[in-house]
């Protein structure tokens, strides 16, 4: 299983264990085009091909964008590419309110609405559990490889309000103190050398007390949205793992936790100005 906490950079990614390949479609030089050689086997279908059950869930950037439609051709989506089953949406971000989703290459709505209580990262999860426990009842000799990535924390930052409500006023120090405080608590647990050093931030990023006072608490609310949005994928990924663990076979599966991006997105520029 990998579970991926994060999302992907907002550009079609290389599927996973493909060595050496990167696509960027507005590219020419070789090898940037966003067409998967016939040379580069996905890890999944190797997987497949060596007895396990395959499944991915959430978000699938290694579409090309000619080849997104519902009537394809399919052979870069996932149940192209070594998946028996795929339940998520196509592209490099979605609405997880309202999100566009397939099931193979089927288009399907949400179960529920956002009124009636629906979010994609708890769709997503639900499915994949779902998954798991028919996998491990029907075959619980055959091993499963799983890829779990959900949209989240990529834009658009859509997250319940309970979530974003639990961090209220507890960035108004700004940004600066911040990193301050998460590098201390990286070697408090143990994430980063106990001698490391925090770089100097970027001359191009301003200081949080240089930021205009009308706007702090604009910048306040965003982070907020944030950490919220990340606590609330980190529930429900551990709300999978519960399941994996009820499975009895926690020890015998090797998880692959990945948090990141290309970093933060410029959209919002420094004066928050603009949201995707």
């Amino acid at each position: 299983m990998r579970a991926v906490a994060g999302g992907d950079a907002d550009r079609p990614q290389p599927p996973f264990g493909r060595d050496g390949w990167h696509h960027r479609g507005r590219d020419l030089a070789p090898g940037n085009n966003s067409l998967r050689p016939n040379t580069k086997a996905p890890l999944a279908e190797t997987l497949k091909l060596n007895g396990y059950s395959t499944a991915q869930f959430g978000k699938c950037h290694e579409v090309p964008v000619w080849q997104s439609s519902p009537m394809g051709p399919f052979d870069a989506w996932p149940t192209g590419s070594g998946f028996e089953y795929f339940y998520g949406f196509i592209g490099g971000e979605d609405n997880q309110w309202y999100p566009a989703l397939y099931e193979g290459t089927s288009a399907v709505e949400p179960p529920k609405t956002p009124e009636e209580g629906y979010h994609l990262t708890e769709d997503l999860a639900d499915h994949a559990i779902g998954w798991v426990r028919s996998q491990k009842a029907l075959m619980p000799d055959k091993p499963f490889f799983m890829y779990f990535a959900p949209g989240a924390t990529h834009a658009p930052h859509h997250v319940p309000k309970e979530w974003i409500d639990r961090y209220q006023g507890q960035f108004a120090h700004g940004w600066d103190r911040q990193r301050e405080l998460t590098f201390a608590r990286q070697k408090e647990l143990g994430v980063i050398p106990a001698d490391a050093g925090l770089t100097e931030r970027h001359a191009e990023i301003p200081a949080w007390d240089d930021m205009a006072e009308e706007l702090k608490p604009v910048l306040e609310r965003e982070m907020e949205i944030y950490a919220g949005f990340m606590s609330h994928t980190d529930h429900h990924v551990g709300l999978l793992l519960d399941a994996i663990e009820q499975l009895g076979v926690m020890d015998d599966t090797l998880i692959y936790v990945i948090i990141g991006d290309n970093g933060a997105s410029a959209e919002g520029t420094h004066q928050a100005r603009t949201t995707r």
